[in-house]
């Protein structure tokens, strides 16, 4: 039986002095740290003994630190930074952590010119270095072997993204409307994957949201529903089960609540026939405290 668990650090003080400590523990093969989820924000920390990216940057500096801080965690130094798209919950804080860090930014071409269009002028002016990334390219840095691959949603060419280190595989994929086959296929054999339950359908159409915006919502070209993740869960011939961790991410806090999104992820792995039983643990990040980091 599956195990579900709540990970969450303990709420941060906005106003509150940050000071943190190095707490390396055990040899790294690949850990996974996701600081923050949501539509006011999503970052996450990728780690291996030789290798530190972070997959995108929705948090300005001050609250980027003391998320680190909550999990008394230090970063001296980045080797690059990943961009899935160009929606400001995904690269607002991206001028501060270039600023701060002084990596190489890895972005799709269309995504950079949307970016220059919307971040300010600071975003140029501390741009260290750019590598030009596309769907369906395969590329290392550091130690850390990446795969984008496109997914559909209304940005100029939004990406999800696997990475392999050491024998461990992690899978992150938000911010899309529905789940096409292709994608299914990138998920496969992941030990960690962090998969986007944004809505509850019956919240979001009573919800405060403008009718148009819940149509963008509600299109292929939108945000995945619990019932969408459901089905893929409950499918063996989709969801293979294998992953260590899987992580519900970017829930709505207007149009769906954490427990809907935990009863309805369970009743769909428990739907799976026995011999394809997912054993691993379950779990909901969260868009206002880090989780615990997983190690791979």
């Amino acid at each position: 039986m599956f195990r579900f668990a709540v990970d969450a650090i303990s709420p941060l003080c906005d106003d509150s002095e940050i000071s943190f400590s190095v707490s390396w523990g055990k040899p790294i093969g690949l850990r996974v740290t996701i600081l923050a989820s949501g539509s006011s924000g999503n970052i996450t920390l990728l780690e291996t003994e030789h290798t530190r990216l972070l997959v995108d940057a929705g948090l300005g500096k001050r609250e980027t630190l003391a998320r680190l801080a909550a999990i008394e965690k230090t970063v001296d130094r980045l080797d690059g930074i990943l961009i899935t798209h160009e929606h400001s919950d995904h690269c607002s804080g991206l001028p501060q952590m270039l600023g701060m860090w002084k990596a190489p930014l890895y972005v799709t071409e269309p995504t950079m010119d949307a970016l220059n269009r919307t971040l300010p002028d600071t975003f140029g002016k501390r741009l260290n270095g750019m590598e030009t990334i596309h769907a369906g390219q395969r590329f290392t840095i550091g130690d850390i072997d990446v795969h984008a691959f496109a997914i559909p949603h209304d940005a100029a060419d939004p990406i999800g993204f696997t990475f392999k280190a050491n024998g461990a595989k992690f899978a992150l994929v938000t911010d899309l409307g529905y789940l096409p086959e292709l994608v299914k296929v990138h998920l496969r054999d992941a030990d960690c994957l962090v998969l986007e339950s944004n809505h509850d359908l019956d919240m979001l159409k009573v919800g405060p949201y403008p009718w148009v915006v819940k149509q963008r919502v509600l299109s292929r070209t939108g945000h995945l529903s619990n019932l969408a993740v459901s089905d893929y869960l409950s499918d063996p011939e989709g969801f293979d089960a294998r992953a260590r961790y899987l992580i519900m991410a970017h829930i709505s806090q207007e149009n769906n609540h954490p427990d809907v999104v935990r009863i309805s992820a369970e009743q769909a792995l428990q739907k799976r026939p026995a011999e394809n039983a997912f054993t691993g643990e379950l779990i909901l990040a969260s868009q206002s405290v880090p989780l615990r980091p997983l190690e791979l």
